[in-house]
């Protein structure tokens, strides 16, 4: 069967584009080798968080922003249909409460008692917003690695305008010495662990507290836990994000996926695409897979790249130094080595030259050649794969891929 889109990576961008596209009756395909870096990301939606200082309101500082970056994948979209891709998720999705816009950033803590900017946040993390100050209670949980309350604790306290103290408790795991997150948020799940956990915490959280739990309240019932502990404590209650594996993106993974099924989009995961095949029109007919038994074609009317950049494999570096682009050996833009400079910096926490190594796209994210012509006519690029962002230093990584992904959708809806 010929598909009308295949789309190549099950991350936001990827899945963002295949379920606006099948919510409009499209037959889409998503191919990917993996489950995209939602695994490992908190589900916040970070449009800007950082452009030489602290945003506060992503909004008014993009067109500035654009402006001192031209190659940015931002420069190729509308401020509207950056809110609008946001507005979208929010309708879509409404199960994960997601709150916010573009018009100004709250403030999250992080594992390590960080302030960090995001515009659009799930309804479980909205209460650990710092702007207004107040008192802060973090619980941890004894046998979870990687969340230390006391440190969070005092790293916010010194760093902010907040009073935060932290709780460890220590809820029965059976014969289990270190649960991971994803073990906890299944506990969660369950009323029976949520009771206990409740019994240790009474008369432990005082009247003016907002209490902050690690990001483990759930994996398929998130928001009837959050709203339970609120109820039963009668306190705010808010997620922190944790280290991977990142429970909050797993949900929205989740919740993407079932309403890509529920609209009739199919999903190969741990399938990767390892070529195309093309036309000498200027269209992709369709894209190869290296199934199990041999290689299996795709064939499509339309095509979405969102493999992800050097992180996820979707650019890669060979042992020689050369970078290409796995799949269609498209163009790249900003290689260290056609601006004379060297791939690595001995400085690991600045910018590296790799880092915004990426496709260059027009104003309908196809990817373009070096004339700034369209490689081809009906392949779209989204996500982490553009080139331009720094998105760990802006602040800006699941912002580009919703925005992106919701963009492609949008361009081929257009075309077809």
């Amino acid at each position: 069967m010929t598909q009308d889109t295949v789309v190549i990576g099950a991350g936001l961008a990827g899945l963002t584009a295949a379920l606006r596209l099948a919510d409009e009756g499209r037959r889409v395909l998503v191919v990917a080798r993996g489950v995209g870096a939602t695994h490992l990301a908190p589900a916040t939606i970070d449009v800007l968080g950082f452009a030489g200082g602290r945003v506060e309101r992503p909004a008014e500082a993009l067109p500035a922003f654009v402006d001192s970056h031209p190659g940015h994948p931002y420069a190729r979209l509308s401020a509207e249909a950056i809110g609008a891709s946001i507005d979208w998720l929010k309708a879509r999705l409404p199960a994960l409460g997601y709150r916010g816009g573009v018009e100004e950033n709250v403030l999250l803590p992080t594992a390590v008692g960080v302030a960090k900017p995001s515009a659009v946040v799930p309804e479980t993390m909205a209460g650990g917003d710092l702007r207004a100050g107040g008192r802060f209670v973090f619980v941890g949980l004894k046998g979870l690695k990687d969340f230390y309350p006391a440190y969070l604790a005092d790293n916010l306290g010194r760093a902010s305008t907040v009073t935060a103290r932290a709780i460890e408790l220590a809820p029965r795991l059976g014969d289990q010495a270190d649960v991971s997150s994803l073990g906890f948020a299944r506990r969660f799940d369950e009323p029976a662990f949520r009771d206990a956990v409740l019994r240790r915490l009474a008369g432990q959280v005082e009247a003016d507290e907002r209490v902050g739990f690690p990001a483990v309240l759930g994996i398929r019932k998130a928001g009837e836990v959050w709203r339970e502990l609120e109820t039963r404590l009668e306190q705010p209650v808010f997620e922190v994000a944790t280290l991977p594996p990142s429970v909050s993106g797993i949900r929205l993974h989740e919740a993407m996926t079932a309403a890509l099924r529920q609209t009739g989009g199919r999903l190969l995961i741990g399938q990767t695409v390892v070529g195309a095949e093309t036309a000498g029109n200027g269209r992709v007919e369709g894209v190869v897979v290296q199934a199990a038994a041999r290689p299996t074609t795709y064939r499509a009317h339309s095509f979405v790249l969102a493999s992800g950049g050097l992180a996820a494999g979707g650019i890669q570096v060979d042992s020689y130094g050369k970078i290409r682009e796995a799949v269609f050996d498209l163009a790249l833009a900003g290689l260290p080595a056609a601006e004379g400079r060297p791939p690595f910096l001995p400085t690991y926490l600045d910018e590296q030259p790799l880092d915004r190594v990426g496709v260059p796209v027009d104003y309908r994210l196809r990817p373009t050649d070096a004339d700034g012509g369209p490689r081809y006519e009906n392949l779209h690029a989204a996500g982490a794969a553009l080139a331009g962002a720094v998105p760990w230093q802006e602040a800006s990584g699941n912002g580009l891929s919703l925005a992106t992904g919701y963009a492609a959708a949008g361009a081929i809806l257009e075309e077809h």
